[in-house]
């Protein structure tokens, strides 16, 4: 620890009671590994939508104004009455960002799991990682190989864990074929690829002909764009080729999720050979695991009364498929690091250029085919 600087630069996010929302760096002691930790060095970490969730929470972001303060940028934004009502439970705590990343162990405890890390190159998961430094229990370790580069490492939990999460979800539960929204994020990308190698059937949501062509680059069969007129056609036909009773919506809010239930019973309707005022007693389940729109989730009944809409989130997935499941998952994204779960990146920024108000602005604009990369 004698070589390591006595601070810490750490990003924060913090809920005024006021109504207003600041983030912003803190330079904090720098921490001393216990007997099951060890220190790492981050190197990269990437900006997820779920970070944005805590970065910027539900402040209006048209409001946000830049200041300093000790020589490090602040941002300052105000929270609608709507925001500080589902926030109440984080009003006055400062909160550290940044839910994974890569780097070098440069310390670690006493306990053989953490001295066995000592100068390894890990990705890491478990908060507070938007940090020139972090602090944690060497299992929330994954040591990547010798040479790894630390823009293939930053995104080794989130994004990989969650869409290979969706096909053990889809064959714990019995379905057979998948239907994913916002296909073309790198989430979706990695998807399209998983399917493909493990002969899954998928259909491809997106909104937009550039985002159709880069799907077709990558290999997708059946993609669907919500822009044109004809998407329902469209989503029926694929899901009837598919036969997917499981989606994953991205999007959350709007009448899409409830129009991936119709398409499932329309496409189960065509199969049966009698009629029940009940609709089909297929079993179709969607699941909503992100919130690109923040409004209300709008459901057309149209799809009989053997369905369900539930939320979906990588860590109680984890938690309750065990360690086997967990080892295993994760070996296959250590296998496949610069293939299948290659994520790509449009810019890299440092901390202090992450809180440039005109950075902010454009990297929680959460735009297709931009994503941001910080080396601390």
């Amino acid at each position: 620890m004698t070589d390591l600087p006595d601070t810490n630069l750490t990003m924060l996010t913090l809920v005024k009671p006021e109504g207003e929302l600041e983030v912003s760096l803190e330079r904090r002691p720098m921490p001393t590994p216990k007997s099951h930790e060890v220190l790492v060095k981050i190197l990269a970490t990437p900006i997820n939508p779920s970070d944005l969730g805590l970065l910027f929470g539900g402040a209006d972001m048209s409001t946000a104004r830049a200041s300093k303060r000790d020589g490090l940028p602040v941002i300052t934004a105000d929270i609608p009455p709507a925001g500080m009502r589902a926030m109440t439970g984080r009003i006055g705590e400062a909160l550290a960002i940044g839910n994974e990343g890569c780097g070098t162990v440069v310390a670690a405890g006493d306990s053989p799991e953490a001295q066995a890390l000592l100068g390894k190159t890990v990705a890491l998961i478990g908060g507070e990682i938007y940090a020139e430094y972090r602090c944690l229990p060497a299992q929330m370790c994954m040591v990547l190989p010798d040479g790894t580069d630390p823009k293939d490492g930053a995104s080794c939990f989130v994004n990989p864990l969650t869409s290979l999460a969706f096909t053990e979800t889809m064959k714990n539960e019995g379905h057979n074929a998948i239907v994913h929204t916002a296909a073309a994020s790198n989430l979706g990308q990695m998807l399209v690829k998983i399917c493909a190698k493990d002969g899954i059937p998928l259909v491809n949501i997106v909104r937009s002909d550039a985002q159709v062509d880069i799907l077709k680059g990558i290999g997708a069969t059946h993609i669907v764009n919500s822009s044109a007129d004809d998407f329902i056609d469209q989503l029926v036909a694929a899901i009837v080729a598919t036969g997917a009773t499981i989606g994953f919506d991205a999007i959350g809010g709007g009448k899409l999720a409830g129009q991936i239930l119709s398409a499932m019973e329309v496409a189960a309707v065509k199969r049966m050979t009698t009629y029940s005022r009940y609709g089909s007693d297929t079993f179709k389940q969607v699941y909503i695991y992100g919130a690109l729109d923040l409004g209300p989730t709008i459901l057309n009944r149209a799809f009989g009364l053997t369905w369900s809409l539930s939320g979906f989130l990588l860590t109680p997935f984890l938690q309750k498929a065990g360690m086997e499941t967990n080892m295993r998952l994760r070996k296959r994204v250590v296998d496949e690091l610069t293939t299948t779960f290659k994520s790509h990146y449009s810019h890299e920024i440092s901390l202090t250029d992450a809180l440039s108000l005109d950075v902010a602005h454009a990297y929680n604009a959460k735009r297709t085919g931009e994503k941001y990369l910080i080396r601390p």
